[in-house]
C-alpha cells in the first residue's frame, strides 16, 4: 500500500482530534468522532492492501500465462 496515502490518512486524523480538543474539553462525542474516523482511516488502508494485493496476483498470473503460453509454443 502506498505509504502516502495511509500517512496522509493518519494526518488528518490527527488534525482533526487536535480540532476536537481545542475547546478543552473532549466529550463522549468527540471520542466517538475520533473512534469512527480512525475505523474509517483503517479501512480504506485495508482495502487498499486488498487492491494492490489483488493487482500483484493478477500480474503474476499473466506473466505465467505468457510463460506456458510461449514455451507451448517452441515445441
Amino acid at each position: 500500500m502506498s505509504d502516502i496515502k495511509k500517512d496522509a490518512r493518519d494526518f488528518k486524523d490527527d488534525v482533526k482530534e487536535t480540532w476536537r480538543k481545542a475547546d478543552g474539553d473532549e466529550s463522549v462525542g468527540d471520542k466517538l468522532a475520533n473512534a469512527g474516523d480512525r475505523l474509517k482511516s483503517g479501512v480504506e488502508n485495508l482495502g487498499d492492501e486488498v487492491h494492490e494485493t489483488t493487482d500483484d496476483a493478477a500480474r503474476k498470473a499473466e506473466y505465467e500465462r505468457g510463460r506456458m503460453d510461449e514455451a507451448t509454443r517452441d515445441r
